[in-house]
């Protein structure tokens, strides 16, 4: 009778247990059931924004007509718009383009062309952007390397023997700057810093005039930009000491890099492609792998070889890490030169 008790009671017990394993069970499969569904809500509009893209007409916004960013934009257009199947068309902005893009809706319909001001610019004066948190970098396109170019009076060949002579005369020496924050200036402050040399500034009103300062005899050194200093170097009237850039540059075949004389200088003008921060992966990726297929082209690398610029190409990762580093170098020469923009 004891062991007939018992047993019951035990059946009791097991029955309980499976009652509440059963439950379990139960609210176990809900749970999965409830969080397939939410991820499946959520993976819908992401899917679908990828598949969609592009429904419309795409905008380039970018700088003032005529100048470096208008020119790329220009020809970077007609390589999105093949590949995307859409017309891309290109929308001057001026100075205000990078505030547009920044406060645009972050669905791949309003891109930016723009060059190194768009992060170098807020070192010297408050903007309404953040160059990092404000844009997602598609694919840099071209880069323009700056040259070291002389007047032809002045008695040396070769980096080096400038850099000798600048020592032997300290503070004897001009240099054109350009617009005063401007890549011909930082380039020369970033040569005085690395070198320690007294060579002094001579502020112009952009970097044509400076050119034409220095043609003239005003000043006896510049860093202009290779598009711009390669018609003078062609006739004569500029001597070229070197290239800008970390590699030999096809712009000026046979011309040294000033890196080659002072390890680790680099003075490039970068122009890339941007769209607002948090525009989805698979977008940004779409526009950079157009984009980069356009640029490997011979025939536009060629034609961009003819208005004095390099192709880039690369990935987003690639043009971020660019942005990163500029900032962090221009940053440490801005308090370090303590160098103010008028």
């Amino acid at each position: 009778m004891a062991m007939a008790r018992s047993a019951a009671s035990h059946l009791r017990i097991s029955r309980y247990h499976w009652s509440l394993f059963s439950k379990e069970r139960a609210v176990r499969r809900k749970s999965l059931a409830w969080l397939g569904s939410l991820m499946s809500l959520l993976c819908v509009p992401l899917a679908g924004i990828a598949q969609e893209y592009p429904g419309k007409l795409v905008r380039i916004v970018t700088l003032a007509p005529g100048g470096g960013s208008d020119v790329v934009a220009r020809l970077v257009a007609p390589m999105l718009s093949e590949g995307l199947g859409q017309q891309v068309i290109v929308e001057n902005r001026g100075s205000i383009a990078g505030e547009i893009v920044a406060k645009a809706p972050a669905d791949g319909y309003t891109l930016l062309v723009e060059g190194s001001p768009l992060w170098i610019l807020p070192l010297f004066r408050s903007v309404p952007w953040d160059a990092v948190k404000d844009f997602a970098p598609i694919a840099l396109a071209v880069s323009t390397p700056s040259v070291l170019v002389v007047h032809p009076s002045l008695p040396v060949k070769s980096v080096r023997e400038l850099i000798a002579l600048a020592k032997a005369k300290p503070g004897q020496l001009n240099y054109a700057a350009g617009t005063l924050g401007a890549n011909p200036h930082l380039a020369a402050e970033l040569f005085k810093s690395l070198l320690d040399l007294k060579i002094v500034q001579v502020a112009y009103k952009g970097t044509g005039p400076g050119v034409i300062g220095l043609m003239g005899g005003e000043v006896e050194l510049m860093f202009p930009n290779a598009g711009s200093a390669i018609p003078y170097i062609k006739s004569g009237r500029l001597r070229v000491l070197g290239v800008a850039s970390l590699q030999p540059s096809a712009l000026l075949p046979g011309v040294p890099t000033v890196a080659a004389t002072v390890p680790g200088f680099e003075s490039i003008s970068p122009q890339g492609l941007l769209a607002p921060a948090s525009t989805p992966a698979a977008i940004i990726n779409r526009l950079n792998r157009d984009m980069v297929r356009g640029l490997n082209r011979p025939e536009v690398k060629e034609r961009f070889l003819n208005i004095g610029a390099e192709v880039a190409g690369g990935t987003p990762e690639e043009f971020s890490a660019k942005i990163k580093s500029d900032i962090a170098k221009f940053t440490r020469l801005v308090k370090e030169s303590r160098i103010k923009q008028n």
